[in-house]
């Protein structure tokens, strides 16, 4: 499977303010590579790349000096992976967490759920179009989380698989019982991959009690976006991936 476009994506704040240019850190342990990246971001006018590193250690050290509001995070790098940097950075507990879009290679996709878990807005592929890649960071710089659905349902549902507590086909588990039915639905077709706007065509809603339920969820469930709804669906055993 090749990279695709941009995917779903859901707002959880308020982003950069208009006007101000999105800073940008690009972490990336290929030179030719993180100066591809730094050229294309910094052609685009509301674009600002205000750092470079080329390990682990030098982007949590980079990100928590500048304090971006995007870090373009490569998962394999050296003295310290990308997973672990993006943990220390946005990672539970971490009391004011960076943004972080994971841009990383398909058969790396273990690691790319690992990084979801660890705290990262959300992922492409390094394959990627230009356009997709700085959409997406426009994206997380708003505020929102970025999915790939196809891809990520697969992805996560795959991994979450060997980690899951639930048995296939046991009741909604405890973690999730502080949601009404209709959120626990609403969760359900979230970690399924489908949009709001698809969730309102499939339940009869409007696009805005859709967004006032996701709201709910990821308040109830103390998640910070989109991706770690999607995360903790398939480790609870609510969804199962279907090939």
């Amino acid at each position: 499977m090749t990279g695709g476009g941009i995917g779903n994506a859901i707002g959880t704040g308020t982003g950069t303010t208009a006007g101000t240019p999105v800073r940008v850190l690009v972490c990336e342990d290929q030179e030719l590579v993180r100066t591809g990246y730094v050229t294309i971001f910094t052609a685009q006018p509301d674009l600002e790349v205000v750092g470079e590193a080329a390990d682990g250690r030098a982007a949590v050290e980079a990100a928590r000096r500048l304090r971006p509001d995007v870090v373009v995070m490569d998962i394999r790098m050296p003295l310290l992976d990308g997973i672990e940097a993006t943990r220390l950075l946005a990672g539970p507990g971490v009391a004011d967490p960076v943004r972080i879009l994971v841009v990383t290679t398909f058969n790396l996709d273990e690691y790319v759920y690992e990084a979801l878990r660890a705290g990262a807005s959300g992922f492409l592929l390094k394959d990627a179009p230009p356009r997709d890649l700085v959409q997406g960071i426009r994206t997380i710089a708003a505020g929102e989380s970025l999915l790939a659905p196809a891809v990520t349902r697969r992805l996560v549902g795959r991994f979450a698989d060997r980690i899951r507590p639930n048995a296939r086909g046991a009741a909604v588990p405890e973690a999730l019982s502080v949601l009404a039915p209709r959120e626990t639905e609403v969760l359900k077709l979230i970690a399924e991959g489908l949009s709001n706007a698809e969730i309102a065509d499939r339940l009869v809603l409007s696009r805005e009690t859709v967004k006032t339920y996701v709201s709910r969820i990821l308040t109830k469930l103390d998640l910070r976006d989109r991706v770690q709804a999607v995360v903790l669906a398939h480790r609870t055993g609510l969804v199962t991936v279907r090939d």
